[in-house]
């Protein structure tokens, strides 16, 4: 008799279909349970504190947190358990935000159904798995971002308190009505902090908002970054 222990699974994706699609292939791999099911970040990072499972397939776009935030928080607090990312985004910076956090696979949602249960075994295992679409500019860009990280910690970058708190709120995935009624300002008001964070710091999208954020320390209350 087989006895070996399966991997345990946590699916995290705000859109049903999604789940249920990838619930329905997963149950045909006899090495793979899924063992439970998250509709928004924050839920996934609470699953995987109740459940431990050994990874979590993990959407980026979902409300209250996004992936990103909450593979950081698990990578964190639960280094044995392995994230893979599954999204529709395949932007360089969304891969490499998803990867410096700490996740060991990036899947791209129109294949993932060739690829996700060796991807689930392969990060089991200790291995990174990549969708072919993103794996040569991935390992392209290793270098090239390197790089750039040794240039921005020579250019130390002065924000104001307030952008600071905007950046920290982006970090954590508040969208910008949430960030407007945290902060008691107005929608367009946010908006203009967070375009000139974008200005200021050379960044020209939410996921690496994110990720300077995070490099930074700023969601984590040891704010790196020169406040004025």
């Amino acid at each position: 008799m087989n006895t070996k222990k399966r991997i345990r699974v946590l699916l995290a994706d705000d859109q049903m279909l999604i789940r249920e699609g990838l619930r329905t292939l997963l149950s045909a791999e006899s090495d793979i349970e899924v063992v439970g099911e998250a509709a928004t970040g924050r839920q996934a990072v609470e699953l995987t504190r109740k459940l431990r499972p050994d990874v979590v397939v993990m959407d980026i776009s979902m409300p209250q947190m996004n992936g990103l935030e909450a593979t950081r928080q698990i990578r964190k607090d639960f280094p044995d358990t392995k994230v893979i990312i599954l999204s529709a985004h395949s932007d360089d910076a969304y891969v490499e935000s998803a990867t410096d956090l700490g996740a060991s696979g990036y899947l791209l949602k129109h294949s993932f159904a060739h690829f996700v249960a060796d991807a689930i075994r392969e990060v089991h295992n200790g291995a990174t798995f990549f969708s072919p679409a993103v794996s040569k500019r991935f390992h392209t860009r290793q270098k090239e971002s390197s790089e750039q990280k040794d240039l921005c910690k020579a250019k130390p970058v002065r924000l104001s308190s307030r952008e600071g708190d905007v950046l920290r709120l982006i970090a954590e995935g508040e969208a910008v009505n949430q960030i407007a009624e945290t902060l008691s300002l107005s929608i367009k008001t946010v908006e203009k902090h967070r375009d000139h964070l974008m200005q200021k710091l050379a960044i020209h999208d939410i996921a690496g908002l994110t990720r300077y954020a995070i490099a930074e320390g700023v969601i984590d209350g040891g704010v790196q970054l020169t406040i004025i």
